[in-house]
């Protein structure tokens, strides 16, 4: 049986279908293959970040600016970035959709890598839904995530539990 595959070009459909107009990002070694797709999208403009706490009050910003911005963020800098997630998004309720990237998950087998293990039980702390992506079959699930965040005025994540392929 072939192994399931998660491509950027799937993603990014999704992000078109969504209206998506910036993507507000500090890119990671997995999420290279789409950082070069994304790039050279003309339609979307990406927000480099420096550190990853910035990327909620960027968004928020945007969002209030009339802009129609995601976050791309690895678990672990999603975790380094909390108190903005509580003040600039939680707080504020802002429709964002966050996606994670699901860094040490793994559906088989016995997940050892502690950022792994607290991503879903962070996210129930700060009552945040998400949804799971593995492959693209899964990528409906962001245009759910992006109908939830605007029905209940919140942040809404998107954990990526696989490698982008090229």
């Amino acid at each position: 049986m072939p192994e399931l595959t998660l491509t950027p070009t799937a993603v990014q459909a999704q992000l078109h279908k969504n209206g998506v107009t910036d993507v507000v990002w500090l890119p990671d070694t997995e999420s290279s293959f789409m950082y070069k797709l994304l790039q050279e999208d003309p339609t979307l403009r990406i927000i480099p970040i420096a550190r990853e706490a910035e990327s909620m009050p960027i968004a928020a910003g945007l969002w209030i600016g009339g802009r129609k911005p995601i976050v791309m963020i690895q678990n672990t800098g999603f975790f380094e970035s909390g108190d903005s997630v509580r003040g600039m998004a939680v707080d504020i309720a802002a429709p964002l959709v966050i996606i994670i990237g699901y860094r040490g998950w793994t559906r088989r087998g016995i997940t050892k890598d502690s950022a792994a293990t607290i991503t879903e039980p962070t996210l129930n702390a700060w009552r945040m839904n998400y949804y799971l992506v593995e492959h693209d079959g899964d990528v409906d699930r962001i245009s759910a995530a992006f109908q939830e965040a605007v029905k209940t005025q919140k942040p809404v994540g998107v954990l990526v539990g696989a490698e982008y392929s090229g």
